[in-house]
């Protein structure tokens, strides 16, 4: 009886501690999480490096690498994108746009088709293209602001992002040296098997190298490639929407699809029906070549999750979490499939001995 009383209270001192150290690293959280899926992705060059000159320096060369490849662009990046979205909100704002849609569409008989399907259907109501495109041009105005004001918050808290990357270059560079140590630790602290433990890292680590790697790089190609048919066809803010594909890409399912076919739609209402025709061909070509060519070739097996999951991950995860809700919300959704199959696996005979 003495001997239970004493676990149990040092199972609540364990869990007060849990608690405290929680709220300590709390503040830092992001850039732990992204510390350590950044060197599971750059270990294998940590690796070649070690085989070359000690493992601190190996260490250090990685760090250097991850800074200039990583932040220097980035930094670059969000200064034009800065600019870009403030030229697309004040033509929201401003009904450019918007103006320009409505006099092409005009020209058009497709608003006296839809007039004439909902008289045909009852509905009593004369339907005009300003009413039709008022939601893209706030959809526009939303996007743009909200872009510029990301962008804006980024370069006016400098600083502060240097401070949080340096951090998360410390991060990477005592994992890459001890990372087996505190991995092993980890394995010792947890109750479960080894074996499943092993399975939940594993895991994690295939959906972190699938988002970043995979989607990551996907993202670029497809951005880059998008951005640069917009410049090539003379359409406004091409490196704007090159970023908005980018982004979009790592949306499975809709990806890209929902700039390029309203822009292959586009150049078909303005009687370029071959233009439009090239842009539907392009986006098929691209999409496919990066989801069944490039994908595979780069992620292979490491994960296997329903599109339809990884889709609201993402979307629930950019809600939640912000732009790094890409990242967390397929490694939450990781986590609870793979605590699945453990149930399913290992406890579920325990829970209803007559299943499993």
């Amino acid at each position: 009886m003495m001997q239970r009383a004493v676990f149990f209270f040092f199972l609540a001192l364990f869990c007060i501690s849990i608690f405290l150290l929680g709220k300590l690293i709390a503040p830092f959280f992001a850039s732990i999480v992204l510390g350590i899926v950044t060197t599971g992705i750059f270990k294998s060059m940590y690796r070649r490096l070690e085989v070359r000159m000690p493992a601190k320096w190996a260490s250090v060369v990685t760090c250097l690498t991850i800074f200039f490849v990583v932040f220097i662009p980035v930094v670059f990046f969000v200064g034009v994108l800065s600019k870009e979205a403030l030229g697309l909100y004040n033509m929201a704002r401003d009904a450019v746009f918007s103006n320009q849609l409505v006099n092409l569409l005009e020209n058009t008989q497709a608003l006296e088709r839809i007039n004439q399907l909902l008289a045909t259907a009852g509905i009593e109501t004369t339907v005009t293209w300003n009413e039709l495109i008022a939601p893209v041009a706030e959809m526009g105005r939303t996007l743009g602001f909200s872009l510029f004001q990301q962008a804006r918050f980024f370069t006016s808290n400098l600083l502060n992002v240097v401070f949080y990357f340096c951090l998360m270059l410390l991060v990477v560079f005592y994992m890459l040296i001890d990372g087996d140590r505190f991995i092993q630790y980890l394995y010792d602290l947890s109750p479960l098997e080894d074996e499943h433990d092993q399975e939940l890292y594993e895991k994690f680590n295939g959906m972190a190298g699938a988002v970043l790697i995979g989607n990551g790089l996907g993202g670029v190609i497809q951005g880059c490639a998008g951005g640069l048919l917009f410049w090539f066809l003379g359409l406004n803010s091409p490196f704007l929407w090159g970023v908005i594909m980018g982004f979009l890409a790592f949306l499975p399912i809709v990806g890209i699809g929902v700039v390029m076919v309203p822009t292959a739609l586009f150049f078909m209402l303005k009687s370029s029906l071959g233009l439009g025709i090239f842009v539907l061909v392009f986006y098929a070509v691209l999409s496919w070549g990066i989801e069944y060519l490039f994908k595979p070739k780069v992620v292979g097996d490491r994960v296997s999750m329903h599109p339809l999951i990884v889709f609201f991950a993402i979307i629930g995860g950019l809600k939640v979490y912000g732009i790094l809700g890409i990242i967390y919300g397929p490694l939450i959704a990781t986590l609870f499939l793979t605590l699945a199959d453990i149930y399913f696996s290992t406890f579920q005979s325990m829970v209803e001995p007559g299943k499993g």
